[in-house]
């Protein structure tokens, strides 16, 4: 198995590739493509929020991405430094599956992590997913709540 490794600004476009292609219920346009790797280009920087880690593909590119974006909140005795991170991204390309990729890129960027002062993880599990997170230490949280709030229209004009 390739070893994981600190992804770079470089790495924008294939981590974003990686998040269309295998986790979004339906994959970006180029467009957006582009604009999600710029921003993420811009977050993986030093002293950004963002921390990934990835494992290569030998024919190109990446074959797996484990991405998180950091967050402050407010300290308390179980987040001391006041940080938190939601693992936004964990993508291995089909042909790359079943080879602990995922795995081995995940609990990188969590030593990194804790290595940063990041006391407090969550993450969206899917089903199939969800026995992984649990062999790394995440538990189901009943009271987690979401919701999506979308723009007015005249909301999406003023910010353009």
């Amino acid at each position: 198995m390739h070893q994981p490794r600190l992804a770079t600004p470089f790495d924008a476009m294939e981590i974003s590739r990686l998040r269309s292609e295998n986790i979004l219920s339906e994959p970006l346009d180029s467009g957006w493509l582009a604009r999600c790797a710029d921003q993420l280009a811009l977050r993986l920087r030093p002293r950004g929020d963002a921390r990934a880690y990835v494992i290569d593909s030998p024919t190109g590119g990446l074959a797996t991405c484990a991405l998180g974006l950091i967050h402050a909140v407010l300290p308390a005795p179980k987040y001391p430094q006041g940080l938190a991170v939601r693992i936004h991204a964990v993508a291995t390309d089909p042909d790359h599956r079943r080879r602990g990729h995922a795995r081995a890129a995940l609990a990188a960027l969590l030593d990194h992590l804790e290595r940063d002062g990041v006391t407090l993880y969550e993450l969206y599990a899917s089903e199939g997913s969800a026995s992984l997170y649990e062999t790394l230490g995440f538990t189901a949280d009943p009271a987690c709540m979401r919701m999506t709030r979308f723009p007015t229209p005249a909301a999406e004009e003023s910010a353009l």
